[in-house]
């Protein structure tokens, strides 16, 4: 075993793979850009070096800045981790050439499989079923048409050297085609530096199952048995389960023996995954991923090895001296991933200051953030996975609830609400989801905030006020309405008034709108709502109360900018308001303004001033986290100006077009 092990990666895959190295007595070496000096990973491990620039294509997707650290740091071995340059085979054949084991497959077997093209090509001769499609050489648009009709809408156009949902468009009809393989090829061109795509025929009622395949230097292969990975938005996983819920015992025979077949065909060797559809009883191959997978803990869970230990010992050149015979399937294993996004406004990449994070201590929780770490533009928005095994399904489920139910999380938006709600679903409590599960009932799993957060949030606020004021003399109601301290008997923050009930109003604002939560000594109102309001204590950030009848307890953080409520694994951000003077000036013109969504980069502009517009129809394209995401005008009318430019970096909120009246 080499002594010194170098994580070419970031975020919480680097952290995972650190604890397995510290197990093995190995010395670890991070890389970093500029952006992440600060990170998990740069904390947790021996050594770290700078590579570069914030983006990942000046820093982490560098290969001679990452081997230059390797050489520096006498690393004997480099883990690519996953994404960035975990499939790319010039990487793994320089890490050769440079005299340093690359902790993955050869770089010929990653060329075979790099290409979802040349794959299908490959398994398609060895016997295993492919989705019916086009997979030729010629990408010219009018060839590609042509296949598309052949096929049959609807269908899906991948990226070749695709993964993770990018570079992937379903077309439901000719007239949509043009416009989608714009967008896949660019966004491709963007992730992969490799514009050609392939087409498939889009099944009815898929789901994704694939199995995780082992193997030595000696051509001994394994599967570690199926990992159910349905649970799909934008193409990117959100839950997976192993097994898979569903698979009858022939059908997992037949997919473990699928996944050595194709692995072995092209001299496999380290840890990957195949990755099926399937229909009823019917699987088709899709790709095979050349590296270790995000969902691979549940994989871990149910067989209890160490995936990323093997991968060390296998590319040390030992042997797996495992038999199939002796790959266990133990219990039940379920993976949520939590994400930096906003389920409200379409799941959105949210960025900022974590002001607090804690995770539940009884379950597997792999992450790369804490408290006080920022959350960029420049990468994914995954924040964290967290894992429960049980002895079968529905203990698993339970485990999870109640892991994501303590997750807390404040600073940026995040998605563990919804999991929890998605959850609770039918569809998925009974396990016969498909890839449709969230397209069909997305919009019904988000919750929107009721009157208990407000109440939270205004309790915790006149608390920290009232904290505040018995140091500074500033008195607490008039903190709150957001008046000047007057001092003298008027700045005590009792709450008194002459001849009124005793009261307070706390003003707030939440998603941009107005509200004021008035509380006083009979009950609390919040907007136009009256309700009893009971047994209240607030100690510290712990907030609790009788709210109608129904019990409420809360983690509350009050910052200067905002109130957070954190319960039962949601979090509600309230802000102090503020008056908008920019805007009520364009309100007051009668024109219309067009906001960035989100902080990142403009890729494309596809109007000028002047140009007569309809209702939906294409502004302009942001980038951020890997992925587009297009803004469309909101109604018919006159661009008035444009205030922005292909690769232009923008802030949320920030104007970018105007529409005149």
């Amino acid at each position: 075993m080499f002594e010194t092990l170098l994580v070419a990666n970031r975020g919480e895959i680097a952290c995972r793979i650190f604890r397995t190295a510290r197990r093995l007595g190995l010395r670890t070496v991070a890389v970093y850009s500029d952006a992440d000096a600060t990170a998990q990973h740069v904390r947790q491990a021996d050594v770290a070096l700078c590579i570069g620039a914030a983006p990942a294509a000046e820093s982490y997707l560098d290969i001679e800045a990452v081997l230059d650290a390797a050489r520096r740091s006498g690393a004997g071995a480099i883990h690519p981790g996953y994404g960035f340059l975990s499939e790319n085979a010039a990487f793994a054949q320089a890490c050769v050439e440079a005299g340093i084991a690359f902790v993955g497959p050869s770089a010929e077997a990653i060329r075979a499989m790099g290409s979802k093209i040349e794959a299908k090509r490959l398994v398609a001769a060895a016997g295993t079923p492919v989705v019916p499609g086009y997979q030729d050489d010629d990408q010219s648009d009018a060839r590609l048409l042509e296949a598309a009709q052949q096929v049959g809408f609807p269908l899906l156009i991948k990226a070749s050297a695709g993964g993770g949902g990018k570079g992937m468009r379903l077309v439901r009809a000719a007239s949509e085609f043009a416009d989608a393989l714009a967008g896949a090829r660019r966004e491709a061109r963007s992730a992969f530096g490799d514009e050609r795509v392939l087409l498939e025929r889009y099944l009815q009622e898929p789901k994704h199952l694939e199995v995780q395949i082992l193997a030595d230097t000696r051509g001994h292969t394994l599967h570690l048995w199926e990992r159910d990975c349905s649970v799909q938005r934008r193409h990117q996983k959100v839950l997976e389960e192993a097994p898979a819920p569903g698979v009858s015992p022939e059908l997992r025979t037949l997919l473990g023996e699928a996944a050595v077949q194709a692995a072995k065909a092209i001299g496999y060797y380290g840890a990957g995954t195949v990755e099926f559809i399937a229909e009823g009883d019917r699987f088709y191959f899709m790709e095979m991923n050349t590296r270790l997978q995000v969902e691979h803990p549940v994989t871990e869970a149910i067989t209890g090895l160490d995936l990323v230990e093997w991968q060390l010992r296998i590319a040390a050149g030992e042997r797996l001296e495992l038999r199939q015979d002796e790959v266990a399937l133990q219990g039940h294993a379920i993976e949520a991933r939590v994400y930096a996004e906003n389920p409200r406004r379409r799941f959105l990449p949210s960025t900022g200051t974590l002001v607090y994070v804690s995770f539940p201590d009884d379950v597997r929780v792999d992450s790369g953030v804490a408290t006080g770490d920022q959350v960029t533009m420049h990468y994914d928005p995954m924040l964290a996975k967290i894992i429960a095994h049980g002895r079968d399904r529905q203990a698993a489920l339970t485990a999870l609830d109640s892991a994501l139910a303590r997750t807390e999380l404040a600073g940026v938006e995040h998605n563990v609400g919804f999991l929890r709600a998605l959850l609770g679903h039918p569809e998925f409590r009974n396990g016969r989801y498909t890839t449709h599960l969230l397209d069909d009932t997305g919009s019904t799993l988000l919750r929107e905030p009721g009157p208990a957060d407000a109440v939270c949030a205004a309790l915790a606020l006149r608390a920290a006020l009232q904290a505040s004021a018995r140091w500074t003399g500033a008195g607490a109601a008039d903190a709150c309405s957001g008046a000047p301290g007057i001092g003298g008997p008027w700045s005590q923050h009792d709450g008194f008034r002459l001849n009124l009930p005793r009261a307070d109003r706390v003003r707030l604002l939440r998603n941009r709108e107005a509200l004021e939560v008035a509380l006083d000594g009979s009950g609390v109102r919040v907007a136009d709502q009256a309700l009893s309001l009971e047994a209240v204590r607030v100690e510290g950030q712990q907030v609790s109360f009788r709210l109608d009848g129904e019990v409420v307890r809360a983690r509350t953080l009050v910052t200067p900018a905002a109130v957070y409520v954190m319960r039962g694994g949601a979090t509600e951000r309230f802000e102090r308001p503020v008056t908008d003077v920019a805007a009520l000036a364009v309100t007051a013109g009668g024109g219309e303004r067009i906001v960035s969504p989100m902080p990142g980069q403009v890729i494309g502009v596809a109007v000028k001033v002047g140009d007569k517009v309809k209702a939906g129809q294409l502004l302009f394209v942001v980038e951020a986290m890997k992925m587009e995401h297009s803004v469309t005008a909101p109604r018919a009318g006159t661009v008035r100006s444009v205030a922005c430019a292909a690769g232009d970096r923008v802030e949320e909120g920030v104007e970018l077009v105007a529409l005149d009246a």
